[in-house]
């Protein structure tokens, strides 16, 4: 049985290492191991960043991918939360009755939601701000080398 509101948590916490995934679908499931990669391109651009400084180019274009998987993940966890009770169990416990336990919204389950709601909006729009504000510093400082 795939209780929903663990599917929520671990969207929430594990979902940029593709745990909610594993969890779901199995071991079988390409996503759950490719999600990962971006994660961690991610971290190596704040390791970029710590070392070289805020102007590595680099680092402007990894930074970006850790934000929007960790938002994915936030907006997966939401649309884990939100499933109708019916849905859930369809789709994850074919075997059981559609009202099973499994699939009930608790308080856990909304309390997942709104942080993921929180943090994942947060994220998100950081993660937008960065790059273009990166995006829009870099093309002014071409137009300054093309201007001399």
């Amino acid at each position: 049985m795939k209780n929903k509101t663990l599917a929520t948590w671990l969207a929430f916490w594990g979902g940029p290492l593709g745990l909610h995934r594993f969890y779901l679908y199995g071991f079988k499931d390409m996503l759950a191991w490719l999600l990962p990669i971006p994660t961690a391109m991610g971290l190596y651009g704040l390791e970029r960043v710590a070392q070289f400084g805020q102007d590595d180019t680099l680092s402007w274009v990894l930074i970006p991918l850790l934000g929007f998987t960790l938002a994915g993940c936030a907006m997966n966890a939401i649309i884990y939360g939100l499933t109708s009770m019916e849905k859930w169990n369809t789709r994850f416990n074919p075997q059981a009755d559609s009202l099973a336990p499994a699939g009930h919204t608790q308080w856990l389950t909304v309390i997942g939601i709104v942080t993921a709601l929180l943090m994942g909006t947060t994220v998100l729009m950081a993660s937008l701000v960065f790059s273009f504000q990166r995006y829009f510093e870099y093309q002014i400082e071409a137009a300054r080398l093309i201007s001399q």
